[in-house]
This record gives structure tokens, C-alpha cells and sequence, in this order.
């Protein structure tokens, strides 16, 4: 499979990604510029983590009228795999293709350290090689991180089973305590409801190796990979662990 980059002015973490998809998973990944307007043939596109074009007016806001996002969203609305970190995350909710918006964090400071997820649903591309349940080690940078919405949005979404991540301590347990930024619900990621575009605020391409701290990012590039050479996103619930 083929994997496209978008890179915005003032993406910061585009290399670290590309550097993941590369040379840890040794797949084949183009950069496209925030000026591009073909996606060149890929099979998921990843918008990384930064400060797009410095986060004037809000995060996400400007970026979401680059050329290239015309292109995401058409290739999103067909049933394309787009993937959202951080400031993607914020990224794809300025451009509708998720719900809900990014604000500053509960204490109004910027944070940087590990943090704990629980996997809540598995019957994504993105997530259906972990079990529901499971907790995943990842780090988070954010000053804008708090994931909020409307009552009635925030329904939707637990209804729906879009929640896909969300933030607990080391035992799995939601608390406010392990809510680093204030998130309603301890939402740390969410899915469209077609299930093909998703958004998270931990850094997934930042816990790949050993080495980093945590390998459990992996797991989430890994199941992108099985679901586009495997069976497919239609066909996850009948071959996702724990279902």
C-alpha cells in the first residue's frame, strides 16, 4: 500500500511520521504539499502533528482551506482512509469530516508526556488489531487538546461507537485524574461514521519503537497495513479480536 503525508506550513512532526511508515514499517509513502492538488495514487492519507500555518485564527482553521484539503475530503468522501494526529486531528474537525472541535487544555498550559489510552472499538482500519480494552501507552503534545462538542453530538457519538480512544490511567480506569487536558468524556480519538476517517490527539508515530518509550503506536499503523491488504474495513467486525 501507499502512504501520502500532507505537509503544511509549520507541520512539525511530517518526518517523524514518514519516518515510521518508512523505515519502521518499510512502506512505501509520499510527502504532499499543503499546495498540491493531486494525491498521487495513495491508499491513506495522514494529515501529522505541528503548528499549520502557525495556528492563526485557530488550530486547523487555515490549513483546512489548503488546495490539497479540497482533495482529502473528496477522496475521504468516497470511502478513502484519512488519518488525523493532533494537529490533523484538529484539522479534519475545522473541515467537518469529524465532529466535535479542539479547544485549550482544561489548565490553559501546553502538554508534553506519556499518557494512557484505552481502545474502545475495533472494528476500524485503524484500530481491529487491538482488543477492546486494551491500554496503549502513547505520548501527548498539545496546548489545544481538549475534545469538545455538543450534548447531543456527544450522544451521537457513544450511540455510534465513534469513540475509539479514550483517556484512562495505567489500569484502564477513566478518570478525571487521567483526562491530561480536560476532553469531555476522556475522549482521546473519535471516527466519522462511515468509519474511514479518524482523529486522535496522542502521537502515535512517537511510540513505534522499543527504544521511545512504548512500541504501542505500532499497533495502529499495523492495522491500517492488514485492513487495506486484508479483508477491508467493511469486513472488520467479523475478523477484529474481541469480536
Amino acid at each position: 500500500m501507499r502512504w501520502g503525508v500532507v505537509v503544511f506550513p509549520g507541520s512539525n512532526d511530517d518526518q517523524d511520521t514518514l519516518w515510521a511508515i518508512e523505515q519502521v514499517l518499510c512502506e512505501p509513502a509520499v510527502r504532499l504539499w499543503h499546495k498540491d492538488t493531486d494525491l498521487q495514487g495513495v491508499d491513506v492519507v495522514v494529515l501529522p502533528g505541528g503548528f499549520s500555518y502557525g495556528d492563526y485564527l485557530r488550530c486547523g482553521a487555515m490549513a483546512r482551506f489548503s488546495p490539497i484539503m479540497e482533495k482529502v475530503i473528496e477522496f475521504a468522501n468516497r470511502g478513502g482512509l484519512v488519518w488525523g494526529i493532533c494537529n490533523g486531528f484538529q484539522v479534519l474537525c475545522e473541515a467537518g469530516l469529524l465532529p466535535g472541535a479542539l479547544v485549550r487544555n482544561r489548565d490553559r498550559r501546553f502538554v508534553c508526556a506519556m499518557s494512557y489510552v484505552r481502545v474502545e472499538e475495533t472494528d476500524t482500519p485503524f484500530t481491529h488489531l487491538c482488543r477492546r480494552g486494551e491500554v496503549l501507552r502513547i505520548p501527548i503534545k498539545h496546548g489545544e487538546g481538549c475534545y469538545v462538542a455538543d450534548a447531543a453530538t456527544l450522544e451521537r457519538l457513544e450511540r455510534n461507537r465513534q469513540v475509539l480512544l479514550r483517556y484512562v490511567d495505567s489500569n484502564g480506569r477513566a478518570t478525571r485524574e487521567a483526562n491530561p487536558n480536560g476532553s469531555l468524556g476522556n475522549i482521546a480519538g473519535v471516527v466519522n461514521e462511515g468509519r474511514n476517517v479518524f482523529g486522535l490527539m496522542p502521537h502515535p508515530e512517537h511510540a513505534v519503537e522499543k527504544w521511545m518509550g512504548s512500541d504501542d503506536g505500532l499497533k495502529l499503523f499495523q492495522s491500517v497495513i492488514a485492513a487495506q491488504r486484508g479483508a477491508g474495513a467493511a469486513d472488520l467486525t467479523a475478523v477484529a479480536p474481541g469480536h
